[in-house]
């Protein structure tokens, strides 16, 4: 079992990084906007209509407002800052979502106009702002979604953090107001603790998937997420690094680690997550991330300026290690999850995996090489292999992909969506329905793609030495169906083929394509998407 090897590292990092740890504990729920707080420097109204807000506000305020809007025939679609002497700070910002019914809207509404008034407040010099949310009976997750939204604004980068210490944080409190009546006394507090170990997952990511391809080279993730978790009794850490145990029992893993593995601070790292909740377990989580800290395409090298943003190939990994931050902050109960951060560098050079090159996986399946660019589906097809083999002992399990994998779910859903793909059980199980909906109630889009019979033939090899084919020679966004014949290839690759709806035991396997919702530079990562995930298995469990 491999979480019986823990190897550590030395290494730490600067406190730099635990800052927002600190910042994120002090997010408190005010429960009166009627009179200024010395507490908070700005009062941020994220709300659809004026008639929202006249009972909790002083009567100045809607006043103002009021008097404003018969001047701005633009008052319901854009910000309005105002000098009020009964608020915080006397800075009094309102933004409106604009209209929320028309058949193209959705939640994100209100995750514009939070984001909108954040900024703002942080941008005439505001410390500590108060945000209040009037939310709507339409979008039940509105007050989370704005939330979320305001704390996604207060995140600095990792790096700024450690070179630039002056700059470390950009607000020191966030005060929060829910205008609405809830049945449960304490449900508000939950509400933000929830937000606030949300946000905490997704500083992880961020810091992760968005530092430089050295900052974040594959040992210094393994840095990073021992020091995130060393004192934590709730996730269980593992991390391998050596290069006889991937030859061994990641073959494909080690074909493309190869070239970097003469590079002390490029090896790569496999690293093993485990978390157990308290009780007897319902469900349990298996969660594989790629994390390609860097990709060069390797020998069909990347031209033209295509290795821009390729640092963000790690976001997979990052994501998961973000998930499992959650988790330790939360701690769900009956709920247990093994995650995997597959971290490596896709070098180009003289040991370089290469086409043609014929590998044999650790489930025995023989395969070509096709296009040493497609690095992503061999990096995860060996640990989501493990993850099957644990997966068949586990109570209720539900198997996960998640890597910027193609470009060719950018030519068809954009940069905001991710494309969820489900095997014969998960689909019969409607996993890939049950995450867009919850995706869709936190303004964390999905679009459903279908594994079908034609991704299977693309990846048989036509010739007798071989059982598949990784890649084919075209882009994938030149190719017909090209982010879903590699999920099929995942599955293929990995053994779980063997777990379909005609099998003993059907295993629910379900792939995420994050390569458009993941972000790019000059953004930072959007950590996406991990907040449909902790809705589909943790928000049940605590709120």
């Amino acid at each position: 079992m491999i979480f019986r090897r823990l190897l550590l590292h030395p290494q730490r990092l600067s406190n730099s990084s635990i800052f927002y740890r600190r910042f994120l504990t002090d997010v408190n729920l005010v429960k009166n906007l009627s009179s200024p707080s010395k507490d908070y420097d700005a009062l941020i109204i994220v709300a659809t209509e004026l008639d929202q807000i006249k009972e909790y506000v002083h009567n100045s305020v809607t006043k103002d407002l009021q008097k404003f809007s018969q001047l701005n025939k633009k008052f319901n679609k854009e910000l309005t800052l105002m000098i009020n002497d009964n608020v915080p700070g006397k800075r009094l910002i309102y933004t409106p979502t604009g209209k929320i019914h028309r058949d193209y809207d959705d939640v994100r509404r209100f995750t514009d106009a939070a984001s909108a008034g954040m900024k703002k407040a942080l941008s005439l010099g505001a410390k500590a702002p108060l945000i209040a949310s009037f939310g709507s009976k339409q979008y039940q997750q509105a007050h989370l979604v704005s939330l979320l939204s305001a704390l996604d604004t207060t995140y600095v980068p990792l790096q700024v953090r450690e070179d630039k210490p002056e700059k470390k944080n950009k607000v020191e409190r966030l005060g929060v107001f829910i205008g609405q009546p809830s049945l449960d006394n304490n449900y508000n507090e939950k509400l933000i603790n929830y937000a606030r170990a949300i946000e905490m997952g997704r500083v992880v990511a961020r810091d992760i998937g968005g530092a430089d391809p050295e900052r974040m080279a594959p040992p210094r993730v393994a840095e990073y997420v021992q020091d995130l978790f060393n004192k934590s009794s709730d996730v269980k850490i593992n991390i391998i690094k050596d290069k006889n145990e991937f030859e061994n029992n990641f073959p494909l893993f080690a074909a493309v680690n190869r070239a970097a593995n003469n590079i002390d601070r490029h090896q790569g790292r496999l690293i093993f997550l485990e978390y157990q909740g308290q009780g007897e377990i319902d469900s349990t989580l298996l969660l594989v991330g790629k994390g390609v800290t860097y990709d060069t395409g390797g020998l069909d090298i990347k031209t033209g300026g295509a290795m821009t943003s390729m640092s963000y190939d790690k976001c997979g990994a990052a994501n998961v290690a973000g998930f499992f931050k959650i988790l330790s902050e939360l701690k769900p109960k009956q709920f247990k999850a093994i995650g995997v951060m597959a971290v490596a560098r896709n070098n180009c050079g003289e040991e370089s995996y290469a086409t043609d090159e014929i590998l044999k996986s650790r489930a025995g399946v023989r395969i070509r090489v096709g296009n040493t660019d497609a690095e992503g589906r061999l990096v995860i097809a060996d640990p989501l292999c493990y993850m099957k083999e644990l997966a068949v002992k586990e109570v209720n399990p539900q198997l996960f992909t998640m890597a910027t994998l193609t470009g060719h779910v950018v030519r068809s859903y954009g940069d905001n969506y991710t494309a969820v793909m489900d095997n014969g059980p998960a689909r019969a199980n409607r996993i890939a329905q049950k995450l867009q909906t919850l995706g869709e109630e936190i303004g964390d889009p999905f679009e459903i793609s279908t594994i079908r019979r034609e991704d299977f033939d693309f990846i048989n090899d036509k010739s007798e030495v071989t059982d598949l084919l990784q890649c084919n020679r075209r882009p994938s966004n030149a190719t017909d169906r090209g982010h879903q014949y590699p999920a099929a290839f995942l599955a293929r690759a990995s053994g779980l083929d063997k777990h379909g709806c005609d099998s003993e035991k059907p295993l629910n396997y379900t792939h995420l394509d994050i390569a458009g919702s993941a972000g790019k530079l000059p953004n930072m990562p959007t950590a996406r998407p991990i907040p449909a995930l902790c809705q589909m298995f943790i928000a049940d469990r605590v709120l």
